[in-house]
């Protein structure tokens, strides 16, 4: 029981805004976006622009859908992104010979070379946030189990697991 339900005996609102999982989690979202926006303005980013250079920079070529598998975006957010990326001359989008229907996306020398600026990124992020690489593994480490807990439960609740952006 909190000191303050302590005190006054009654119970906390279960309804209470600062109580809601939900609402923590997105406004921790929206700050650390926004921790992440001036140092990835630096390099012509933005954050999920920057989401699909980490995917491509672990594995390149990768196909549009396995983009949007791993980064959890459907087709129509994530195509006009790699426009802009493609844009930007950081990636080239082709066709794969092989399945017409499938688009290959493969990072440009150009966006090779952006990998040496973004590894100064965590660090930089890290430091305003004012928190440790221990600390940033553990948060991951909290929110792993609980990003897949939600998506079984929506999963159960649809039927079939789809991607959520």
């Amino acid at each position: 029981m909190a000191a303050a339900e302590q005190r006054t005996g009654v119970e906390a609102d279960p309804l209470a805004l600062e109580r809601q999982v939900c609402f923590a989690l997105a406004v921790a979202a929206r700050s650390v976006i926004g921790v992440y926006r001036p140092i990835l303005e630096r390099l012509g980013l933005t954050h999920p622009q920057y989401l699909v250079m980490l995917a491509l920079w672990e594995d390149s070529p990768l196909s549009a859908t396995e983009i949007g598998r791993l980064l959890q975006l459907d087709l129509p957010t994530l195509s006009p992104l790699l426009k802009r990326l493609e844009a930007l001359g950081l990636v080239d989008r082709r066709r794969n010979p092989d399945d017409e229907r499938s688009l290959r996306v493969t990072l440009t020398e150009q966006g090779l070379a952006l990998r040496e600026e973004a590894l100064a990124v965590p660090g930089a992020v890290m430091e305003q946030l004012e928190i440790t690489e221990e600390d940033a593994v553990a948060l991951h480490a909290a929110l792993v189990p609980l990003i897949g807990k939600s998506r079984a439960a929506l999963a159960h609740r649809t039927g079939a697991e789809r991607p959520t952006g």
